[in-house]
């Protein structure tokens, strides 16, 4: 039996001779460089490539457990991955780095190294606001999410693709650590993982724990996520999945996906690019320029969206009932309205969770993290209560932009 017949997790030199062995991607004898590239929680990432000729391959490896607390998980996810990633590219080529090969026995995903182009996250902290970013990110959104709907799909097609897609253990993190735990204190779960900035304690109890309504609101968003098989979304949208430089962009790292609201992943990128505002207006106040930028691109984000989604419906629905003008402004309505609420329970989480962001931690002085913290909790809740008012891009700025005056 080949070394590579039975699953274990590799290191370096496992992946050189993987690379050699498996993939046939590199021949014998080469100068094969390696190193594990991955900084998430639940795989192992790693980029080989020779100096002779420069040809490169990124080697993604799904472990069992979570890294962080030893909690079990399905190697089957990173399956999911490589199809939704195989799929996506027929729908968005631009947007997708090509798969070249998915090993069931080794739970590894092989494909195209996009390391011409940086983490968004980190370009963003770089203030590196690209003008594109709108318009590409806008594009994949509408071309991927709304062809995998049942408006679209044959309707044995979609059923069958949900079954596939079902990542209940992911969709279980979800559920507790976004959709759940930032609005309940320890007391009420043992199990809470809310790490709450020393000084917010108070503030969180008053905005969060103890807000009825709010917790209503978040309910029903959280009932959406898990009973509304609308669209195969990637599940983790944030700008740490996203890579850009100054030509375009590529998304990857989607296996938390699976049939879930439209609205998810759109409001996933909102919420976080509030995170890249958030940080540069307490830290950068004198940096017009790129503040500017990212006002720019939320609300622009929004809107584009909205009318590329609304343009692909045109396209591709033919249902005569889809058809009628009043059920297509419903539906588009909801989905935005969706996405406006995610985007405030992504904010939430990321500020008061255990999963947190760079825009955040890198913020050290607690006369500065507090009151940043306290703005995008309030950002956060506001968008959750009122996500079926808002109906423009320029409103969730102004919105935040009230909150720092």
């Amino acid at each position: 039996m080949s070394e590579f017949g039975q699953f274990f997790l590799m290191k370096v030199n496992d992946v050189r001779r993987y690379t050699v062995n498996v993939l046939h991607y590199f021949q014998p004898g080469d100068d094969i460089q390696c190193v594990e590239i991955g900084d998430g929680n639940i795989n192992y990432v790693f980029r080989a490539w020779t100096e002779k000729d420069g040809r490169s391959i990124i080697v993604k490896q799904a472990d069992k457990l979570l890294r962080s607390s030893g909690r079990p998980l399905d190697i089957y996810r990173n399956k999911i991955e490589a199809q939704i990633l195989m799929l996506e590219s027929k729908l968005a080529p631009n947007y997708i780095p090509k798969v070249l090969r998915y090993d069931e026995t080794m739970a590894a995903l092989s494909m195209e190294d996009i390391s011409a182009f940086g983490n968004l996250r980190k370009e963003l902290m770089a203030n590196h606001v690209y003008s594109h970013l709108s318009e590409n990110l806008s594009t994949f959104l509408a071309d991927v999410l709304l062809p995998t709907t049942d408006l679209v799909m044959d309707r044995q097609e979609k059923k069958k693709q949900v079954k596939f897609f079902i990542n209940p253990e992911l969709c279980d993190i979800t559920e507790d650590l976004v959709l759940t735990e930032p609005y309940y204190e320890p007391y009420y779960n043992p199990r809470n993982k809310n790490i709450i900035t020393p000084g917010n304690e108070a503030f969180v109890h008053e905005f969060l724990a103890e807000d009825e309504d709010l917790k209503t609101e978040v309910a029903l968003l959280r009932n959406n996520f898990m009973n509304n098989a609308q669209a195969l979304i990637h599940g983790d949208l944030h700008t740490g999945s996203i890579f850009a430089n100054a030509q375009g962009v590529k998304v990857i790292d989607p296996e938390f996906a699976f049939y879930g609201p439209m609205g998810y992943d759109i409001g996933n990128i909102i919420g976080n690019l509030f995170f890249s505002w958030a940080n540069k207006a307490f830290t950068m106040p004198a940096e017009k320029e790129t503040l500017a930028a990212l006002e720019t691109t939320i609300a622009e984000l929004y809107d584009k969206t909205r009318e590329k989604l609304e343009t692909k419906y045109d396209e591709l629905v033919s249902f005569p009932f889809y058809r009628i003008a009043a059920f297509k402004k419903q539906y588009l309505d909801s989905v935005m309205a969706d996405a406006v609420g995610y985007a405030g329970t992504e904010i939430v989480r990321r500020v008061v969770g255990d999963s947190k962001v760079m825009e955040v931690t890198s913020v050290t002085d607690p006369d500065v993290r507090i009151p940043m913290e306290r703005a995008l909790i309030k950002q956060g809740v506001a968008l959750i209560k009122n996500r079926a008012i808002f109906r423009t891009g320029a409103e969730l700025t102004e919105q935040f932009r009230l909150i720092l005056a």
